[in-house]
């Protein structure tokens, strides 16, 4: 018998971070380990357990409590799938800050900043080097995550970034949030824009370091976009829902990358939505009276 595959995902007690879960469970191995992570312990108990006993499911599932937002314990969580199992074969960063288009902007920015971006960081610098060869790291971003979509003086700050440098761009776009001065730098006011195009370039900033022996292995890092997701997360931004895609929906092309034979070239390190690589530049600058987002 092969080795089990471990796959785990974050953010995963609801919505698109519950239907990835469930589709791994579905499509991987009775041998093999789904975690399920979230930060309320009693949340994360119930989803695991709604999962295993879903009539799809093959794959062991297992709740384990994840605050991605304690950086600390991103890492102990590595250490403890080193130790036990020796590495990991399937990551998936999906864990997002719930934000309302009445919420205040700066007031939620660190909160928003500690969800999507140095988690981010934390799961690529953690989890990177525990994936075994085949392995898929993926982050789930937007279509927002293209450096086109953020005010050209920017583009310096992510354009062929290493991680300490997208790194040091967030924080610079956090200060300039707290000091008042981030509209005048040329940051949009919506969170969203920065937050994904940070991702983006965190993704393509690890992946640039490791593309040739991954690509030999058949291992994939990349962002993701599963486009405009039914969640209730999402929902209050958008006024017409008639084109959104259940989770269940939105998780099928996620997956097809996870189980796909081999790696395209062209979709490593880049984001990916519904199977093709969106151009990096590509993209305009946020009109800031329009409060609706695109997916």
């Amino acid at each position: 018998m092969n080795a089990p595959r471990i796959a785990l995902v974050t953010g995963a007690n609801q919505g698109l971070g519950r239907a990835l879960a469930e589709g791994l469970a579905a499509r991987m191995a009775p041998h093999d380990l789904v975690l399920l992570t979230g930060r309320d312990a009693q949340r994360v108990t119930e989803a695991a357990h709604a999962v295993t006993r879903l009539p799809a499911t093959r794959a062991q599932v297992r709740g384990k409590l994840l605050d991605v937002t304690d950086t600390e314990a991103i890492g102990r969580l590595a250490d403890e799938l080193r130790s036990q199992y020796g590495g990991v074969d399937v990551v998936i960063s999906n864990a997002v800050a719930r934000l309302l288009p009445s919420d205040s902007q700066s007031g939620r920015a660190d909160e928003f900043i500690d969800v999507s971006n140095t988690a981010t960081h934390a799961v690529l610098r953690s989890f990177g080097p525990l994936l075994r060869p085949g392995g898929r790291l993926l982050v789930v971003a937007s279509s927002l995550g293209t450096l086109g979509h953020l005010d050209p003086r920017l583009h310096p700050l992510f354009e062929e970034a290493s991680l300490d440098q997208v790194e040091y761009a967030v924080e610079s776009w956090r200060s300039a949030i707290h000091h008042n001065t981030a509209q005048e730098a040329g940051w949009p006011r919506w969170l969203n824009v920065p937050s994904k195009v940070a991702q983006v370039a965190a993704v393509r900033a690890v992946a640039g370091q490791r593309r040739e022996r991954d690509l030999a292995s058949g291992t994939l890092i990349a962002a993701v976009c599963p486009g405009m997701v039914d969640t209730a997360t999402s929902r209050p931004w958008f006024g017409d829902y008639s084109q959104a895609q259940s989770p269940a929906e939105a998780a099928r092309a996620v997956l097809d990358l996870v189980f796909s034979e081999s790696v395209d070239p062209a979709l490593y390190g880049e984001l990916i939505r519904f199977g093709e690589a969106l151009d990096w530049h590509g993209g305009t600058p946020p009109v800031e009276q329009d409060r609706l987002l695109t997916p």
